[in-house]
């Protein structure tokens, strides 16, 4: 097993896990599943932008991603980023969510960020443990802001503080 930078060939696997994660969760608040082409400009627009794009690879396949990006589009947010982790369904509960979010978080930590965020579905309690464990705290909980397979989503936002810079 092996977590490292993704790859353009690994945007097949990407996909995958994304679609899946949309037509059967509620991780994804998107009704729209995407195509090779669509993760492959993903993984380029990040990377370029200088931001990661990390891939959990066992035995030759990639069975999970973690990537963060831009909190807000605004120049006051610059050091603030939202993040995503997403584990092939196959392979939940073996601790691949939490060794792709360490290593998101080492990857922050080594860059110029000052707080991941991370936007949570309120019923994803598995995301919410695995955050809390990692030192993420909870700082906003937004009822009914989102809506997926006909029933109403509240939103759950919790954050960690990857340096102790206190000015920007």
């Amino acid at each position: 097993m092996s977590i490292r930078d993704a790859l353009v060939k690994d945007a097949g696997p990407i996909a995958g896990i994304y679609n899946q994660a949309v037509r059967d969760t509620v991780a994804i608040w998107n009704d729209s599943e995407v195509d090779v082409a669509n993760r492959r400009a993903w993984i380029a627009d990040r990377q370029v932008a200088g931001y990661p794009v990390l891939v959990l690879e066992e035995g030759g396949e990639v069975i999970g991603y973690a990537s963060y990006g831009p909190y807000r589009p605004f120049d006051g947010y610059k050091y603030s980023v939202e993040h995503s982790v997403y584990v092939r369904p196959d392979h939940h509960g073996c601790g691949y969510g939490r060794l792709l979010m360490e290593a998101l978080i080492e990857r922050a930590r080594k860059g110029k960020v000052h707080v991941m965020i991370g936007g949570i579905a309120a019923e994803n309690e598995g995301s919410l443990v695995l955050h809390k464990k990692l030192g993420f705290v909870e700082t906003g909980r937004m009822p009914e802001v989102g809506q997926k397979f006909g029933r109403w989503l509240d939103l759950v936002f919790m954050q960690l503080h990857v340096d102790n810079r206190r000015e920007p």
